[in-house]
């Protein structure tokens, strides 16, 4: 897609291309990638072992797509076996501080939530 640089960003119009980074980033896996690498590079199955639950494919795939927006970087170490790690740019760097921000807001909020969920389901 060609994007008009004259053009000022607005995720919420239907055509703008940072609604797939918002996606990238706020997906559950990449916001969990990002916190995860928010704590220091890591290899690959370092960061898989962190974020629970993420296959292999899923973790991969995500790495791909925030290196791909700038925002991670796969670095290949001429070793062998070849080692590769993973950490964020200074954009990566910047945006990760945020989720982490929201992260530690939403696991701070879990009583409320409950709560609010629970009152919710007795309805």
């Amino acid at each position: 897609m060609d994007v008009d640089p004259r053009l000022e960003p607005d995720v919420f119009a239907r055509g703008c291309t940072s609604r797939l980074l918002l996606q990238d980033v706020t997906g559950r896996w990449g916001a969990l990638a990002l916190g995860a690498l928010h704590q220091g590079p890591a290899r690959f199955n370092a960061l898989r072992r962190r974020v629970d639950g993420v296959s292999e494919k899923m973790l991969a795939q995500t790495l791909q797509a925030l290196e791909r927006d700038g925002l991670v970087v796969r670095d290949v170490q001429g070793t062998i076996p070849p080692r590769v790690e993973y950490r964020l740019t200074p954009l990566g760097t910047t945006i990760a501080e945020r989720v982490v921000d929201l992260i530690e807001l939403l696991e701070a909020s879990m009583g409320d939530v409950t709560v609010a969920q629970r009152d919710y389901d007795a309805r």
